[in-house]
């Protein structure tokens, strides 16, 4: 008796890593747009951790503190890349979760192994919930630990000048050097807990270094394109 087709399963997950400054989030964000797909930023529930601790008086610096907001930590984010907002129980901390003090404490938030292991659940429940046909997922360890089984897996880099000017070029106010010393400062912390410099294996390289926004995002639908065709 013949086998039957095995079902695609849907959503589709695309699963998008790389370096701080990469463009992975509006990159992302656009291929998600182009594609009537969902879109999620997984670095948005490290930093509503981070404003969760924070409104919470905890030390973020202190590991087990930060574990401890984990059971009180009603966390959603909305997955329409045509935007979204995140909230905090009733509290809309879309814009709060970006400011300047939080960005300085989520690295330490987001190396914590429970935190991790937590907000990787919460990944997936939200991936699995969505009701688009594919879903595009960004942040640092999405193509490994995350969705490692993902049908499409890239990683999303550009040298480090690029990636520095434009960060800049975001920043109003900041100087390409103390920008650049962030950048690195970011990317030194969060690698301490994944890889996301360099391929995993089965994992696609983009690299935009030369290439502008709108090549970018060719690019990966290109690559999420070829995926389609060998997998039918």
């Amino acid at each position: 008796m013949p086998h039957e087709p095995h079902p695609v399963e849907y959503p589709v997950v695309v699963a998008v890593d790389g370096p701080a400054g990469s463009g992975k989030s509006s990159v992302s964000k656009e291929v998600a747009r182009r594609l009537g797909w969902g879109f999620l930023d997984t670095g948005a529930a490290y930093r509503a951790l981070a404003w969760h601790a924070t409104a919470s008086h905890v030390d973020a610096d202190d590991a087990a503190s930060v574990v401890s907001c984990l059971d009180s930590f009603d966390y959603r984010i909305g997955t329409d890349p045509q935007g979204y907002a995140v909230h905090v129980g009733e509290t809309d901390v879309t814009d709060a979760i970006r400011e300047p003090g939080i960005s300085a404490i989520v690295s330490a938030v987001a190396r914590v192994p429970e935190v991790r292991s937590h907000l990787i659940e919460v990944f997936r429940a939200i991936m699995a919930a969505e009701a688009r046909p594919g879903i595009v997922v960004e942040g640092r360890d999405i193509t490994t630990v995350v969705a490692p089984d993902a049908p499409v897996r890239i990683l999303l880099t550009a040298s480090e000048d690029v990636r520095t000017a434009r960060r800049s070029a975001e920043l109003v106010g900041h100087s390409a050097a103390a920008t650049g010393a962030q950048l690195r400062a970011r990317d030194a912390a969060d690698s301490k807990v994944v890889d996301f410099m360099n391929a995993a294996e089965g994992v696609t390289t983009v690299d935009s270094t030369d290439l502008d926004f709108d090549a970018t995002v060719e690019a990966v639908l290109g690559v999420i394109r070829d995926a389609q065709v060998r997998t039918g």
